[in-house]
């Protein structure tokens, strides 16, 4: 049997089944034109971005024995795929075979958020309040019940949870839980387990209005052990999303760019729950 290549061992034929209907198709070359170089294909390019996802090596540092192109390359295929929604439907699709494989739990869903360090700076940064005031990111997950991410979003560092509450919610796009049956996507869970930091009447206010049970622990009244005891998927969730490295400490300076990669480590992520 045939050993596989790198390409192949980091772009999985399940992983690239799902992406490559969703890629942008190149653009036709105009007859009599000079040619040059023929293009990266696209799943060494995939390859490539998973690989500088997981290990966190820069993009100019990319090995070229991979086979995967150079890093500017590849970083230019994450820039213009994001710009296509590639990412972001990606995401879609792997949570939409989760849900009509009844893997999706909407009974809870947990939110919270983790700051990183940014160390160039960049768009979607601010003074971190946990790290000395230093330039920081903040990622926002919401997740379900096993702790699979459903929907995420990069601020600053300095951005209060609780302001990020309504537009993690409203822009979450959402499963849809039966092929081929019209009707709206499921964006709402049954009930939203939550930290202190939300502990304020316009989150409560928000979640009762849109029909969601209120679990969030109140300052100075509850002990928040208790509700560790549902909410620790979500703190789970943030584990597996700093393991890809290239997250844990943020290095791109593009909004565009940190978004993509998000995105893409939330699809992976569900992507090994897949039946």
């Amino acid at each position: 049997m045939a050993r596989a290549s790198t390409v192949e061992r980091l772009v999985t034929d399940e992983l690239w089944e799902l992406i490559e209907p969703l890629l942008p198709r190149p653009r036709p070359r105009r007859r009599g034109a000079r040619t040059g170089r023929p293009p990266v294909p696209d799943r060494a390019a995939l390859a490539g971005i998973v690989f500088v996802l997981t290990t966190g090596i820069g993009w100019n540092d990319l090995p070229p024995e991979l086979g995967c192109g150079s890093g500017t390359t590849c970083w230019r295929r994450l820039r213009d795929w994001q710009r296509a929604g590639v990412w972001d439907e990606l995401h879609r699709v792997v949570l939409d075979r989760l849900g009509q494989a009844g893997v999706l739990d909407w009974s809870r869903a947990a939110v919270d958020s983790v700051s990183v360090r940014a160390k160039r700076r960049g768009e979607q940064t601010g003074p971190s309040p946990t790290d000395r005031g230093k330039a920081g990111s903040k990622y926002h997950v919401l997740c379900d019940r096993n702790g699979l991410p459903l929907h995420a979003v990069v601020t600053g560092a300095n951005t209060h949870d609780s302001r990020i509450l309504a537009e993690l919610l409203d822009t979450n796009p959402g499963v849809r839980e039966r092929r081929g049956q019209a009707g709206r996507p499921r964006r709402r869970p049954g009930k939203l387990h939550a930290d202190k930091g939300y502990d304020y009447p316009r989150c409560r206010r928000y979640l009762t209005g849109r029909g969601i049970g209120v679990r969030i622990a109140r300052r100075g009244v509850e002990d928040s052990s208790r509700l560790g005891r549902v909410r620790w998927v979500v703190e789970r969730t943030m584990a597996w999303l700093l393991s890809f490295r290239r997250l844990g400490l943020r290095y791109e300076r593009s909004r565009t760019s940190i978004e993509a990669l998000l995105k893409l480590a939330c699809a992976l992520i569900c992507l090994r729950r897949l039946p």
